[in-house]
């Protein structure tokens, strides 16, 4: 039996009205039209994603992994869910290493990551060394008061402000930054307080030195 963390969604657990699954299967819907070529789903969860990636874009993807490094979780996803396109594999999101144990990516996505992990740079290092030259990443994160501050989640190092997830997307050529408040995801408007951030990055044909 799967450990409920409080934080996991396991669409097959869940309501179909739960708001939690709805805005993570949101995400993921949002992500569809820019994920192509062999693809990653780094802390991928339950698989899920992963599945819906393979499935719907099965034309534009030539391989989709999944990687988590819960064990448990894997065991779940390889069980649960089967594409000839995809698969699922336990690793650590920021093993220096995980470059060359996993190859390179035309498009990653990488959602609910950041904020479980303290060491920022080695994500971040690895989600720049993981994409291809031209590639895409796509990443999201909830707000909260900042690097180095306790958020309201137990789960969670620290929840960033708006403009330091703005701020993590430098090395890339450029950035769209979309905010999501429910299932709805959009450009920033005023006056309307957005609990999660997405960012769609595209990567130099020519890579600067990390």
């Amino acid at each position: 039996m799967l450990e409920d963390t409080g934080e996991r969604v396991i669409p097959e657990f869940m309501s179909p009205e739960n708001m939690l699954l709805l805005e993570h299967m949101a995400r993921y819907q949002f992500a569809l039209p820019h994920l192509y070529g062999r693809v990653l789903d780094l802390s991928c969860g339950a698989g899920y994603g992963t599945h819906m990636i393979a499935k719907h874009r099965k034309k534009e993807v030539d391989e989709v992994v999944g990687v988590d490094i819960d064990e448990e979780i894997i065991r779940y996803a390889k069980g649960k869910y089967y594409h000839p396109k995809s698969s699922f594999q336990v690793h650590n999101a920021i093993d220096q290493e995980l470059p060359e144990k996993l190859g390179t990516f035309d498009s990653i996505v990488s959602f609910e990551t950041i904020e479980h992990i303290e060491e920022e740079q080695e994500l971040l290092r690895n989600y720049y060394r993981l994409l291809k030259p031209g590639g895409t990443l796509i990443v999201s994160t909830p707000f909260g008061e900042g690097r180095g501050i306790p958020s309201g989640s137990k789960f969670h190092v620290h929840q960033l402000t708006v403009e330091e997830f703005k701020n993590l997307f430098e090395d890339y050529e450029e950035t769209s930054f979309y905010y999501q408040k429910g299932v709805l995801i959009e450009p920033r408007r005023e006056n309307i307080h957005y609990p999660l951030g997405v960012a769609i990055s595209k990567k130099a044909q020519s890579e600067k030195a990390t």
